[in-house]
């Protein structure tokens, strides 16, 4: 969430940023209640130790034999009016937390107001393939191949489901062993968190209360453990030190997990979206870090670099977009996106988000260091990217590298992994 102070002290200026995100939203209640909070929290505050101070005077006037009825009438009348001021604080607190948690975190001020229509292609890689024969498109050419088997993933689970077969199946394995083996040796750290999260770690990384139905929740007992099926490792990474005050001497903390990543999000019946390119459940590999906040534009830089890096191993056409401020998640300050090319359809398609979070993660889950030389505690920043998510990397690569027999050519990166350089029927 933001700092309150800049709702509390530049609310003009705060609903003008987060305006460039398409959240128009009048602060000004949220001012007047924090107001009033402040000024009943002290009067309340005031009549709890005025009967605090009461309540002493009461064993020395009936040691003096005095009558203390009036005493424990005024003390009846606090009490009252004490507990009114609890219901009216409560009411006060939850209506202000409602928005307050509710918003977008606040972009960065390089970038552009306004949806994707506003992005930018900061660098392209490659030149797109040509072909000197009918190319095939990926669904196809997967099937083809028996790499892919769509009928009978959505026999088992219904659509946006596929099943990886034979050589399929190892090229996606030899693609999250190529990524595991990448990170491992830039000295990260490898975490395979629980599928299974609580509703702090989706309140911590930013996506509840907003977007608790884009998520599968969990049935019967765990439901009311509010337990729900990760959509991304980030989530679960983001919070693994929530409440907690990290020594500085850990930053920058540079951490990866494998998962598959479970969201409600359907295949359309738009030619873009067919096969693998939107489903239900896909692989992802995620980097996180968590960066001081002098060091954290160059731990984006690093990841963002990260990324690229693994797409033009695999020797693909791709470009990198700076999302402008509409088009990132709300979560985020700032956003560049690896697209790779799909021929078949004529455009690209984000195989990684690079995002920093700047403290927003971190002020909603409680996640802080001790500065060594000021012994006061900070706020950390938290930044992710998919390093990367394979079920737009398959049909990129049995797209652009396709032969006019049919097959497909491996890329040389993941050969290794393989066993093979060529899928053919």
């Amino acid at each position: 969430m933001i700092d309150f102070n800049l709702i509390r002290n530049e609310r003009e200026k705060t609903e003008a940023a987060l305006a460039k995100k398409g959240c128009v939203v009048d602060l000004k209640p949220v001012v007047e209640w924090d107001a009033e909070l402040r000024r009943l929290k002290q009067a309340a505050e005031e009549m709890k130790a005025k009967r605090n101070a009461r309540s002493k005077e009461i064993p020395k006037i009936k040691k003096a034999g005095g009558d203390v009825e009036a005493i424990f009438a005024e003390m009846r009348e606090l009490g009252d009016k004490i507990a009114e001021a609890d219901v009216k604080l409560d009411e006060l607190d939850t209506k202000i937390k409602e928005v307050w948690y509710s918003l977008p975190n606040i972009p960065d001020e390089d970038l552009e107001a306004g949806g994707k229509e506003f992005n930018r292609v900061i660098r392209v890689s490659g030149d797109k393939p040509e072909f000197s024969f009918e190319p095939k498109n990926h669904v196809d050419l997967c099937a083809s191949l028996g790499l892919i088997d769509y009928e009978r993933g959505a026999k088992l689970s219904g659509g946006g489901f596929w099943i990886y077969r034979g050589k399929g199946a190892v090229l996606e394995w030899a693609l999250i062993n190529y990524f595991i083996e990448t990170h491992l040796k830039d000295g990260y750290e490898f975490v395979l968190p629980p599928h299974q999260l609580g509703y702090n770690a989706g309140f911590g990384a930013g996506q509840f209360p907003k977007f608790e139905d884009e998520v599968y929740w969990l049935e019967g007992e765990d439901r009311k453990k509010n337990r729900f099926m990760l959509p991304t490792a980030e989530t679960a990474l983001v919070n693994m030190y929530a409440g907690e005050i990290m020594d500085e001497s850990m930053l920058p903390l540079k951490l990866f997990a494998y998962t598959p990543c479970y969201r409600k999000e359907a295949g359309s019946y738009r030619s873009e979206e067919r096969g693998m390119i939107r489903g239900h459940q896909f692989n992802k590999v995620e980097m996180v870090q968590y960066a001081h906040p002098a060091h954290s534009a160059e731990a984006f830089e690093e990841l963002v670099n990260k990324a690229a890096a693994l797409v033009e191993g695999l020797g693909l056409h791709f470009r990198i977009s700076k999302l402008a401020a509409g088009d990132c998640s709300a979560s985020m300050a700032r956003t560049y996106d690896i697209e790779v090319w799909i021929p078949s359809m004529g455009i690209y398609k984000e195989v990684s988000s690079v995002s920093n979070a700047n403290d927003y993660q971190a002020r909603r889950s409680n996640t802080r260091f001790r500065d060594h030389v000021t012994g006061k505690t900070q706020f950390v920043h938290t930044l992710n990217g998919s390093g990367l998510a394979t079920s737009r990397l398959i049909p990129a690569i049995v797209e652009q590298f396709q032969n006019a027999d049919g097959s497909v050519t491996v890329p040389d990166a993941l050969v290794k992994y393989t066993g093979f350089s060529k899928i053919e029927k």
